[in-house]
């Protein structure tokens, strides 16, 4: 017997895409909608069984028992208002966006039964046609309850991930921003400057290396645009501190410091050990 009856998810990309498919293969709804901007981005997903039904109106998300918003920020805080008004009051309804501070803030206060999450999957790929059903298995997923979140709603959040194949784990929303703006968001960051600091004639013979730290600067600009901006202020200070890290990496080689050079390799090596991989 499927957990839902019916399941909305708004902006069927690689991670809504991607829930989609899960849902279908575990059986965990009974029909599935999906809205996004895009009408090829629709009829792909119901070509691939992401969802039943699909329409850029959000009125489709009417008489849903739980939605997920897998759209990009600054679309969530846009459209969290509307949705409080078209679905039922015992609806529950959770983001999978990549900052949390915002997003619970403004969908926490519109949308009452509202979970906030960030599932630790995906890649530098966009869009439906990469999603697929076993995209969470054994990922991390951060939920970021609040003082105010519906502790019913929450339980069924964290099974849900549970059933998809995540481990979810809980974080307080601004941790969690504070966490991911070093972990994940200096990365993005680094990877998009970089390549503007190379020159395009030094592109043509690039070696591995250069694809390898470059990778994610494939991701789609807009959905990091929206990351960036909303979580400016602990983004600004990672890149302080990775300022400070490349200034004295810089030192030491411009005084042929082969010590310190030698120090802050095997620092980072130690520290590369310590990621799961």
């Amino acid at each position: 017997m499927a957990v839902f009856k019916k399941a909305g998810i708004v902006g069927t990309g690689l991670i809504g895409g991607s829930i989609g498919l899960a849902l279908r293969q575990k059986k965990l709804a009974d029909e599935i909608v999906g809205t996004s901007r895009h009408d090829s981005s629709l009829i792909r997903a119901r070509r691939m069984g992401a969802i039943d039904r699909g329409s850029r109106d959000l009125r489709i998300l009417s008489g849903c028992d739980i939605v997920i918003l897998a759209a990009p920020v600054q679309t969530i805080l846009a459209q969290a208002g509307r949705i409080q008004k078209l679905i039922p009051q015992n609806c529950i309804v959770m983001d999978v966006a990549s900052t949390k501070a915002a997003v619970v803030k403004k969908a926490g206060a519109s949308l009452k039964r509202f979970v906030g999450c960030h599932p630790l999957a995906g890649s530098e790929k966009q869009g439906i046609a990469h999603a697929r059903p076993d995209l969470f298995k054994n990922a991390a997923c951060i939920i970021t309850p609040v003082k105010q979140t519906d502790t019913t709603a929450l339980e069924a959040v964290r099974r849900l991930w549970v059933r998809l194949g995540a481990q979810p784990r809980m974080m307080g929303p601004a941790a969690h921003d504070r966490a991911l703006a070093y972990a994940s968001h200096l990365p993005h960051a680094i990877a998009f400057a970089l390549l503007e600091s190379i020159p395009a004639a030094y592109l043509a013979d690039s070696p591995q290396s250069l694809r390898d730290m470059t990778r994610i600067a494939g991701s789609g600009h807009e959905v990091w645009n929206d990351i960036f901006m909303t979580n400016r202020a602990d983004l600004t200070d990672a890149i302080d501190a990775f300022m400070q890290s490349i200034k004295a990496f810089r030192s030491a080689l411009s005084r042929g410091d082969t010590h310190s050079l030698r120090r802050i390799m095997a620092r980072a090596r130690s520290k590369k050990q310590r990621i799961i991989p």
